[in-house]
């Protein structure tokens, strides 16, 4: 996975500033600065170039997984499940066939995967936090493993306290009425709407979304009020955020890049979070 040379890193990724309003003493919300185009390669790797080299097919099996990680955790009824009917409209927005989605969810109650999440420090002291679903945890064990000692990681303990699980709104950068949407508008509209932070951030097609980030157990609200307040949101759901960052080098990153690309392409894998700046 390569990255062209006339890239420049941004010394920092995210530079979060805080933001307190006099009629709401009690609620801070971050503001992000974005990775823009052609400035961070980072962002080209991790959300760019793998996206774009996935064939069709592996889009629509990472989803499938997904679909069965979410009836696994909270039912097969999307409407007593709000994580599967997030997952659900992710996938027809990746014009997932029905029948496709029908089949994962009935593969997700017959089924029984376990889930694993194993923590990496990788190259440069990085950590990275991989999501499993396998029906052979000894196999899935031993395929990371030898990942892990081709490209410089190795499993440890403790990853995840580097991580917070948050639910995450992404919103496309133009309201309903096709005004841009600035980060200062955003973040008064985050205040409204419940949310904790927010970033901007390029997706597989290089173009600026808006990322909220809030408790778990107010996602549903925030994007519904997020909608109401004139917002498009283009997807919802649970992620790992880094609550600390790893700078690395241009090497480092080269090899980051390359065994997160080998992560992506192990069948088991679902999702793999970082937290390189």
């Amino acid at each position: 996975m390569s990255v062209g040379s006339s890239l420049v890193r941004m010394s920092v990724l995210f530079r979060p500033r805080l933001l307190m309003l006099l009629d709401h003493p009690h609620r801070a919300v971050h503001a992000s600065c974005a990775a823009f185009a052609g400035h961070n390669k980072w962002s080209k790797v991790k959300n760019i170039k793998g996206p774009k080299d996935e064939a069709r097919g592996r889009v629509f099996q990472k989803l499938s997984m997904l679909i069965r990680l979410a009836v696994r955790e909270g039912g097969p009824n999307p409407e007593l499940n709000t994580n599967l009917a997030n997952v659900i409209e992710q996938c027809r927005s990746k014009s997932m066939p029905k029948a496709s989605i029908e089949a994962a969810l009935t593969r997700g109650e017959k089924i029984k995967s376990s889930y694993l999440l194993y923590g990496v420090r990788g190259p440069g002291g990085c950590t990275l936090l991989i999501e499993m679903l396998t029906d052979n945890t000894k196999r899935s064990f031993n395929e990371i493993r030898h990942l892990l000692n081709k490209h410089g990681g190795q499993l440890v303990d403790g990853a995840q306290h580097n991580f917070e699980k948050k639910g995450v709104v992404m919103v496309s950068s133009e309201n309903r009425s096709g005004s841009a949407v600035s980060l200062d508008q955003a973040l008064e509209l985050a205040i409204e709407a419940g949310a904790e932070d927010v970033q901007e951030e390029e997706d597989e097609n290089e173009k600026m979304l808006l990322k909220f980030v809030c408790a778990v157990p107010t996602l549903r609200q925030v994007r519904e009020k997020l909608n109401s307040l004139g917002l498009c949101s283009v997807s919802a759901g649970l992620e790992f955020i880094p609550t600390v960052s790893t700078q690395l080098s241009d090497e480092e990153m080269d090899q980051a890049s390359r065994l997160l690309e080998a992560l992506r392409d192990n069948l088991d894998v679902v999702r793999v979070y970082d937290n390189i700046a």
